[in-house]
């Protein structure tokens, strides 16, 4: 076995970060999917990747206001980080306990570096308070790099077979397009929710209470992606609810979004350039020929 080969690779433990993952898919039974939502199902959580968390969110902004991770923009990463949470919140996606800490630690940095040096610090040569961060996003970052460096590695059995008969290695094609991952989904929803100019978000407010379920614009995004090879995130949106929607049916259609991608029924991903860049919108796209499916009946049997 050559040493671009290996087995099924592990993911590494990652400090700081916690292992495993943030939050697991609290709403899995049917009765809370089922549930009519005014803003969201109670207790639906997100089954986030390994790795995911406080420290990535932090990654997915600097990496967004394309500022070197050794001087970050506290008051401005700081910001947009407890927006994120709002969004997260107003989702009822669970928050673990380490986002908080971290809004807090963001808090006091900022602080630190608004007010006059004390003695203390003055004999200390004046240390930048940010210095402890950017170690932790650093290292944080060296662990991503390996993760991820394990996973394009060809697995045996899987793209690569040994020498007892099972025949040449598969080559696999040129990929010309990422997953998304939840910050860039959650992104692109602010930007849906924060777009008054736009047709989507004239009918913010709710005069009559509105019986929305997560299962009804289960069944919406897939028969909208019916017949189509695949659908622009935001046009999605400015489809639902006639091109009028409330919050509460932007909300129900986003987490009907998550829960599809996680019955893996759905596909999320964005197109890549030649040097594997991300560009053009964040696009969905059926696991099966949806044109075919009577999807209020085999959204059911999913659930």
């Amino acid at each position: 076995m050559s040493q671009t080969e290996s087995q099924e690779p592990q993911a590494a433990d990652v400090p700081t970060e916690g292992a495993g993952e943030l939050a697991q898919p609290a709403g899995e039974a049917t009765g809370q999917a089922e549930s009519a939502v005014s803003a969201a199902p109670p207790g639906y959580g997100v089954k986030l990747q390994a790795f995911e968390g406080p420290l990535d969110l932090l990654l997915h902004l600097i990496r967004q206001n394309e500022v070197e991770i050794t001087d970050i923009p506290i008051a401005q990463v700081a910001a947009q980080y407890l927006e994120y949470l709002e969004i997260m919140q107003s989702l009822d996606i669970d928050i673990a306990a380490e986002y908080l800490v971290m809004a807090a630690s963001l808090a006091h940095i900022k602080s630190r570096m608004l007010l006059p040096p004390t003695d203390e610090e003055i004999e200390e040569d004046d240390i930048d308070p940010r210095a402890e961060l950017v170690a932790r996003l650093l290292e944080y970052q060296r662990y991503k790099e390996v993760a991820d460096a394990l996973g394009k590695k060809r697995w045996l059995g899987r793209d690569v077979y040994d020498a007892n008969g099972m025949g040449l290695e598969k080559v696999p094609e040129a990929e010309r397009e990422i997953e998304v991952g939840l910050f860039e989904l959650i992104e692109a929803f602010r930007v849906v929710v924060h777009r008054p100019d736009e047709e989507v978000l004239t009918n913010l407010h709710v005069v009559e209470s509105e019986e929305i379920t997560v299962r009804d614009q289960m069944v919406f995004v897939m028969k909208t992606i019916g017949g189509h090879e695949s659908v622009d995130f935001m046009q999605l949106f400015t489809s639902v609810g006639g091109g009028r929607p409330s919050r509460t049916v932007l909300i129900a259609t986003f987490l009907a979004v998550l829960e599809l991608t996680r019955l893996e029924a759905l596909a999320i991903y964005q197109g890549v350039n030649d040097e594997g860049v991300p560009e053009g919108g964040i696009r969905l796209r059926a696991a099966s020929d949806s044109a075919e499916i009577a999807w209020e009946d085999r959204i059911t049997e999913l659930m």
